[in-house]
């Protein structure tokens, strides 16, 4: 994991090194929804991704000419899975986990002059982790891990220069899981997965 935590130092310092002194800044409220894919490996096991929500603040610090920046949001983030046949927990177990979730994206806006007033199109790309608050009885029957590292990748579309509609999707890095054991006596690794579609209001 220290890969990792070295790309947030990494994505901040480029970012700073190449972005201008009258870069823009942004600051606002972000919400939206996620679908959690709790993917498994080891082991036969049957799953139902479930919606969950996702609310908190995001801030964005963007070259006006180059289009390059970087946002960094900080989130209240609850996911649901339903999990089915697996060794030692009962059928039908609703996974259901509270998160503190820090995204660091590198972003680019598509500098389309005709249209950049009313629409911008923009991708993104990064690290976050995911700091585990909470989770529901039957979630706590595995040892999960507290800190759940993940990539971003996903796209979006600015509109009037303040409204930001992004979609992505997260591949969890990590085994989220501490005991590969504690379930029937078999080995396997879960790594957290999800697709997440946001609104941010940036002032």
């Amino acid at each position: 994991m220290k890969k990792v935590k070295a790309l947030f130092a990494v994505i901040l310092i480029a970012v700073t090194t190449v972005i201008p002194a009258s870069a823009k800044f942004g600051f606002g409220p972000k919400i939206g929804m996620n679908v959690n894919h709790l993917h498994l490996s080891g082991m036969e096991a049957n799953f139902k991704d479930r919606c969950g929500i996702t609310a908190g603040v995001t801030a964005e610090y963007m070259a006006p000419v180059l289009g390059i920046g970087v946002d960094l949001s900080l989130m209240y983030t609850h996911m649901k899975s339903d999990l089915t046949e697996i060794a030692g927990l009962p059928d039908n177990s609703k996974i259901s986990q509270d998160f503190l979730e820090i995204p660091l994206n590198l972003k680019y806006k598509f500098n389309i002059p005709v249209i950049n007033s009313i629409l911008r199109p923009y991708v993104f790309t990064g690290p976050t982790l995911a700091i585990r608050l909470h989770g529901s009885k039957d979630a706590d029957a595995l040892d999960w891990k507290t800190g759940q590292w993940g990539w971003n990748l996903g796209f979006g579309l600015e509109l009037v220069k303040h409204l930001q509609i992004g979609a992505g999707y997260t591949f969890g890095i990590n085994d989220v899981v501490k005991e590969r054991y504690n379930v029937g006596g078999s080995e396997f690794k879960v790594k957290n997965n999800y697709w997440t579609i946001t609104a941010a209001w940036l002032f």
